[in-house]
Formats: structure tokens, C-alpha cells, sequence
């Protein structure tokens, strides 16, 4: 009875362990199973969490990108807006300026129509003749020499004088060894180089330094009658400084003739304010220091005289304008040269 009941012992003893092994694999196994749920479940949330960021982060990129646009689109509107603002802005304040500025005009206007009188003599021409006239005139005279050399040319020619300046200071004593003569008187002219003579008229000069310049011409040449321009674009171009001087010229017994050194001048409309025949130069002999060209110009004048009825034609005294002078007679023979004085009359 011993042994079987050994046997059965063991036997039991081999079943329990056996059982013992197999729910320890069991449990081992069950164990493997949760760990393998946990790394799943685990590595879900990871791939979870990732996508959610993923997600998120397009959206916060989406988010920019239109923030952006827009506010890109938004500065454009308000940058067009501020522009259209100040365009209107300019264009109410160019029609302001230009509204303030035609005032001014008016008001201007109305000034320099205030200041002519009618009590001056009026200054008509008297040109007609049996033959055509021309008035050859010879600017910047400031010597009695280059006076000598005039008197003794074949026709006359009028001499314009410069009024006394640093360099000639006695110039007004010419006029006393002349019958005829004029006045050339120095006016801006836009350019520094050629407004360095001295009491040279500027456009900004008041009416009294005006008046006095020329009261003073008067007392320097007691019997003039004509002034003409040297140089003075600026000034003949200027409306108002140029009624001012021809308003003190006709209080003072001057005539005005324009020598044109502008095509702007404004002396033709200032002169039929006043009721006065316009006179201009209407050719330059000696742009050129060449006889052949200077015989040239006064060919033309003389065209120009039988086309018109006068002519006035305007040099210098060179050396060559002077010798072209004396052998022009020829040239001369269908009109009639006369002085300045020939071609007006006063009533």
C-alpha cells in the first residue's frame, strides 16, 4: 500500500505543479496581452496626438496665410483710400491757387489799367511818303568818336546813347553835340552777365524808383524824345513793370520804342492801352561782324520798308558795321532814310 500511495502523491504533486506552470503561462501570456494593448493604445494616443497637432498647425498656417491676405488687402485699401484723399485734396487746393491766382490777375490787372491816364499826348505814326522810310538806329553809343564816325556817314542814322554809367560817366554830354539822338536805356534782361551796368531797371522795382530813374533821364538829356531797350527780355516781358516805366517815360515826354529782344515783350498791347502807335525794331543789321551779311540785313529792311511803309533797323558801332555803313548807299536808293524822328508825330 506504500508505494501506490506514493505514486499517487506524486502524481498529484505533477498535477498541481503542471497547474501551477500552465496558470503561470496563462498568466504570463495574459500579462504579454495587456502589455501588447498598452503599446497599442499607447502608440494610438501618440498617432492621435501627432494628428491633432498636425490638424492644429495647418490650421493655425491656414489662419496666417489669411490673416495675412487680408491684412495685405486691407493696407491696400487704406493706402488707395489715403491716395484718392490727397489727390482731392489736390486738386481742391490747385483750383484754390488757381482761383486765388486769377483773382490776383484781375485785381493786377485792374491796377495797371487804373494807372494809364488820358491826358498824355497820343503818338501816332507819320511813315507815309512819296518813298518808303527806314530808321537805321546804332545802339550802345557811349563815345564822341563812334558820334563823329555817324554824323559823317552818306544817310542819316540815329544814335542811341548810353545813359552816364561807372565805366562812361559823362555819356549825357554827347547829346549836346547832336540835332538827333536817342536814349538807350539798360532793362533786365534775365541774364547777370548782361545786368552788370550800372542803374540797370529791374522788374523788381517799385513805381517810385522807376519814376525817379527816368525823372532823371529827363534832367540828363533835357531834349530827348526817344528811349529804346538795352537788352530788358525780362523787363518787356513783365506787365507790370513795364506800364509802370512806360507811364513815367509818357509823363516825362519819352517815346518808347521797343527794340525786341523778346518775342514775349509786352510793350504792343502796353502802348494801345495808352491809344499810341506800337514801334519796334524789325531787323538787326549785325548779328554777323561781316560786311557781305550786314548789306544782307539791310537789304531785307528795305524790303521790308517798301512792304510795310517803314522800317527800323538796328546796329552797333563795330568797326565793320561802320565801314558796312559807308559803302551802302547803293543799297539804299528805294527807300528813304530818315532819323527816328521821321516815322511819328504827336497830337
Amino acid at each position: 500500500m506504500a508505494p501506490s500511495s506514493n505514486k499517487n502523491s506524486r502524481t498529484k504533486k505533477s498535477n498541481t505543479s503542471k497547474k501551477r506552470s500552465a496558470s503561470s503561462a496563462q498568466r504570463t501570456s495574459i500579462k504579454r496581452k495587456k502589455t501588447r494593448k498598452r503599446k497599442k493604445s499607447g502608440s494610438k494616443r501618440v498617432w492621435f496626438v501627432v494628428t491633432v497637432l498636425l490638424i492644429m498647425g495647418a490650421l493655425v498656417g491656414v489662419g496666417y496665410c489669411l490673416g495675412t491676405c487680408w491684412a495685405k488687402d486691407e493696407a491696400q485699401r487704406v493706402e488707395k483710400k489715403r491716395h484718392h484723399v490727397v489727390k482731392v485734396q489736390k486738386k481742391h487746393t490747385v483750383k484754390k491757387e488757381k482761383a486765388k491766382h486769377t483773382s490776383k490777375s484781375i485785381v493786377h490787372q485792374k491796377r495797371e489799367v487804373q494807372v494809364i491816364p488820358q491826358q498824355y499826348d497820343k503818338v501816332k505814326l507819320a511813315y507815309r511818303g512819296e518813298r518808303p522810310r527806314l530808321a537805321i538806329i546804332i545802339d550802345d553809343v557811349h563815345t564822341k568818336a563812334q558820334l563823329d564816325a555817324l554824323t559823317s556817314l552818306p544817310f542819316p542814322v540815329t544814335p542811341s546813347i548810353f545813359p552816364p554809367y561807372a565805366q562812361s560817366p559823362r555819356t549825357h554830354r554827347l547829346a549836346t553835340h547832336a540835332v538827333h539822338y536817342m536814349i538807350h536805356l539798360p532793362l533786365e534782361s534775365g541774364n547777370a552777365r548782361y545786368d552788370r551796368q550800372s542803374k540797370t531797371l529791374k522788374t523788381t522795382f517799385t513805381k517810385a524808383q522807376i519814376q525817379a530813374r527816368v525823372h532823371e533821364l529827363r534832367r540828363l538829356f533835357p531834349r530827348a524824345y526817344y528811349i529804346n531797350n538795352h537788352t530788358g527780355s525780362r523787363f518787356t516781358e513783365d506787365m507790370h513793370a513795364m506800364t509802370l516805366l512806360y507811364e513815367a517815360m509818357k509823363k516825362e515826354g519819352f517815346t518808347f520804342i521797343d527794340s525786341l529782344t523778346t518775342g514775349r515783350s509786352k510793350v504792343g498791347k502796353i502802348a494801345h492801352r495808352f491809344g499810341d502807335a506800337y514801334v519796334a525794331r524789325d531787323i538787326f543789321i549785325d548779328n554777323r561782324q561781316d560786311v557781305g551779311y550786314i548789306h544782307r540785313q539791310l537789304k531785307k529792311a528795305v524790303a521790308l520798308a517798301k512792304k510795310n511803309g517803314y522800317a527800323i533797323a538796328i546796329g552797333h558801332p563795330h568797326e565793320v558795321t561802320l565801314e558796312a555803313l559807308r559803302r551802302a548807299k547803293p543799297l539804299l536808293k528805294e527807300v528813304e532814310v530818315v532819323y527816328i524822328d521821321a516815322l511819328f508825330r504827336r497830337y
